[in-house]
């Protein structure tokens, strides 16, 4: 009898468990590579200070949709090793196993919703790694935040607060991508009604003129930025609209510092903006 145990465990035993082995070290080495392919990429920037470019984003979202797929390639190849070592009848599973994936299906909807969502996200590159995102979810709800993650199934978000929202795939109505290609600060004036129109448009332009020669602006603005004019009128005031195109994701960074500006330059003028 013990001869019989201590020739399995040689043989069979071994195999399971070198096998085992290799998994926990090839599962190892998949995540270990795709972590060394994103910071590469990240490397690979020519200006780190500025934003990664989409390529960039696509490229790393794709190196984790990479990884986790061979990585469950990896565990269904070696568990059906071990189930052969053990003498289960593999190929008699074939057709129960196909009926158990019917029913499963049914059940699993959303799962495979969700693997499908993530694919088109991933192929369609919607949005990637370090992308500044909305989210609408299905039920009317909303998640912003920074791209962390992008899977087959789920997309993991941090918010400035530093919260993490993990968000199905498959629950996304809109991807609105804050940060793609380039983006825009808009920011309006109010000044009262009684103000001199002309003379808060020549203030405004100046301080355009102005923003490209400014220290924090000049490496976040892809031009001046332009004055649209009168956006709306109210009660006692009057909202002059500036635009300006940005670096992905800098448009509130630079919309604030257009603001510090714009006070100060109408401050020197003596037109008050509207309380």
């Amino acid at each position: 009898m013990w001869t019989g145990v201590g020739q399995w465990i040689m043989t069979t035993g071994l195999h399971i468990a070198m096998a085992v082995i290799f998994t926990v070290l090839a599962t190892r080495a998949i995540r270990w590579l795709a972590d060394r392919i994103s910071r590469r990429i990240a490397r690979a920037e020519p200006n780190q200070t500025s934003v990664r470019s989409e390529s960039a984003k696509h490229r790393q979202a794709v190196a984790a949709v990479i990884s986790s797929v061979a990585i469950g390639v990896l565990y269904t190849a070696v568990a059906l090793d071990i189930a052969g070592q053990l003498g289960l009848p593999v190929a008699s599973l074939v057709a129960p196993a196909a009926v158990l994936g019917a029913a499963l299906g049914f059940g699993a909807q959303r799962l495979v919703q969700d693997f499908l969502s993530g694919f088109f996200v991933i192929t369609e590159k919607q949005y990637g790694f370090g992308d500044l995102v909305e989210l609408t979810v299905s039920g009317g709800g909303t998640a912003m935040g920074t791209v962390e993650a992008v899977t087959l199934r789920v997309t993991k978000l941090r918010t400035s607060e530093g919260e993490v929202y993990t968000v199905p795939n498959g629950m996304i109505v809109r991807a609105l991508n804050l940060s793609k290609d380039w983006a825009s600060a808009v920011v309006d004036v109010p000044v009262p009604a009684s103000a001199d129109i002309n003379q808060v448009n020549e203030v405004l332009r100046a301080v355009a003129a102005a923003a490209m020669e400014d220290d924090r602006l000049v490496r976040l603005l892809l031009d001046e930025p332009q004055l649209m004019g009168v956006e709306s009128i109210e009660v006692g005031t009057v909202n002059v609209r500036m635009v300006a195109r940005t670096l992905p994701g800098k448009q509130f960074e630079v919309g604030r510092r257009l603001r510090e500006l714009v006070i100060a330059g109408l401050r020197r003028e003596g037109i008050a903006t509207a309380a």
